[in-house]
């Protein structure tokens, strides 16, 4: 009987890049799966993020790779599916806990088939300092208007940058400007799909405004702003040297750790008073079957858990920022983690334009967002040809849009 079961117990492998996640699996997420599935023993074996898609490239062609496989957004977990080395989750009881945006990172084209249990997300928006708008006694903005006139009012008091993004990165002005306010534009959802069905162009108005409202920005980045990077802006901000930071979720933790202030987060201003509100909760993280794996029935049952609300409420609360994609109801311990996430209920959810389908081809949409959206804020080149220029660009490879 004993060495029937000891014979039975499964150890399954999981390949990830998020090394910096290690203790909260060893801790945390895999003593949860362990101790409601006993004879399923877990292992996590992450690579470092830069290296992993090599090294999980060679695992895979190897035999080697692990049981398990964390999953990148899009174009890069789609090719492996397409080689045959992740197997088709479609029919994975866990994945009816998910939204069609939720998966959508994990799909097919045609959404026919899912091939990652979607496990995280995160939202965009902005963080404030708090003891500055109540030293300024400004209100939390929720039109454009009132966001104008709040940067406005710590412009003319002069002891607060009033918001801290520099351009020399240039990937923060598309991912924190450009898709950040463009979802309320484009509304979402409905101008992404219509963008990849060619139904809408870049040079459409809900496509050039935001690079107009970009180009507003630039009074109030401060003083050398165009050669500040990204470190340099969260640093500007954690120091209370700024009312403002534009933000994704993925900040909570760092600037928890470092700001000696309350923080808030409000969600991107709408155009005018009572319209829909858009959030880019962006795919960010899944996780996946091997189709070679030896220990399917083991893997399923772990990614059937990765659906269910202790997962999420798990993981969510151990990276606060990373929130979770299922439609369980999870309770945030973070207040600003909760702040974010609470924006799910009141507005609608949409992904980063670019990163589905749009930047396959060459020039690549998703890069050339980043150098339109630092010349919108500089005000090299009118939000016109801006849009002019990204439709010629997408227009010259991409079907649809020719």
């Amino acid at each position: 009987m004993l060495a029937g079961a000891a014979a039975a117990e499964v150890t399954l492998t999981i390949e990830s890049w998020r090394n910096d996640d290690l203790t909260l699996w060893q801790d945390k997420i895999i003593p949860a799966f362990e101790a409601a599935n006993p004879g399923i023993k877990v292992k996590f074996t992450p690579s470092a993020p830069a290296e992993y898609n090599a090294v999980l490239n060679s695992k895979l062609d190897a035999g080697s790779a692990g049981d398990l496989i964390t999953c990148r957004p899009f174009d890069a977990s789609l090719a492996l599916y397409e080689a045959g080395q992740l197997a088709d989750l479609s029919d994975l009881d866990g994945m009816a806990n998910f939204s069609d945006v939720a998966k959508s990172a994990w799909q097919t084209d045609d959404g026919a088939a899912s091939f990652c249990v979607p496990m995280a997300s995160v939202i965009h928006g902005f963080i404030y300092n708090k003891d500055a708008f109540a030293e300024l006694g400004i209100e939390v903005p929720a039109t454009e208007a009132e966001f104008f006139a709040a940067l406005e009012k710590i412009q003319e008091d002069g002891n607060y940058t009033p918001m801290a993004m520099g351009t020399n990165d240039q990937w923060e002005a598309a991912t924190m400007g450009y898709n950040n306010i463009g979802p309320n534009y484009w509304k979402g959802e409905e101008g992404r799909l219509a963008l990849i069905a060619g139904e809408q162009k870049l040079t459409d108005p809900a496509w050039v405004a935001p690079y107009a409202t970009l180009a507003k920005w630039g009074a109030y980045l401060g003083d050398g702003y165009e050669a500040q990077t990204y470190p340099d802006s969260q640093n500007i901000f954690t120091l209370g040297r700024a009312a403002i930071y534009p933000a994704g979720s993925w900040e909570i933790t760092g600037f928890n750790a470092q700001a000696d202030f309350e923080m808030g987060a409000f969600k991107p201003p709408v155009q005018n008073a009572g319209d829909t509100c858009y959030i880019s909760d962006h795919t960010d993280i899944a996780i996946g079957m091997n189709a070679k794996s030896p220990n399917a029935e083991a893997a399923k049952t772990f990614l059937n858990w990765v659906g269910s609300s202790e997962f999420a409420s798990i993981y969510a609360n151990a990276l606060p920022g990373f929130f979770s994609l299922s439609n369980h109801e999870v309770a945030m311990e973070d207040p600003l983690a909760q702040e974010f996430v609470s924006w799910r209920g009141e507005c609608e959810s949409t992904i980063r334009s670019t990163y589905q389908i749009l930047s396959r081809g060459t020039p690549n949409l998703e890069n050339d967002t980043w150098g339109a959206s630092v010349a919108a804020i500089k005000g090299t080149k009118s939000p016109e040809d801006l849009g002019a220029e990204l439709q010629s660009g997408l227009a010259s490879w991409y079907a649809p849009q020719q």
